[in-house]
């Protein structure tokens, strides 16, 4: 059965708020070039004002959820130093 993708900001290619990161993600893409299709089409479009629609996405795309570390039987990794292990 295939995941379901939700659109979110990315936390781990993210320059400033992750938002197109978030949409390279989502569609497979490199981030790089999605970023520099933006910065184009916002530069050569008086139409596409760029600033505002990244900061309308920052603010309605939920952030990605954060990762935790399981084990294989779903249980909860504890990876807090253990000072009886100390010599």
């Amino acid at each position: 059965m295939a995941k379901n993708k939700k659109l979110t900001r990315s936390r781990s290619n993210r320059l400033i708020g992750g938002v197109l990161g978030g949409f390279a993600e989502y569609f497979g893409w490199d981030a790089t070039l999605v970023r520099v299709i933006f910065v184009v089409v916002s530069f050569f479009s008086t139409a596409f004002p760029g600033i505002l629609v990244y900061i309308l996405a920052w603010i309605l795309m939920p952030d990605a959820p954060t990762k935790s570390h399981y084990y294989s039987d779903q249980t909860r990794k504890d990876v807090t130093p253990d000072d009886t292990d100390r010599p």
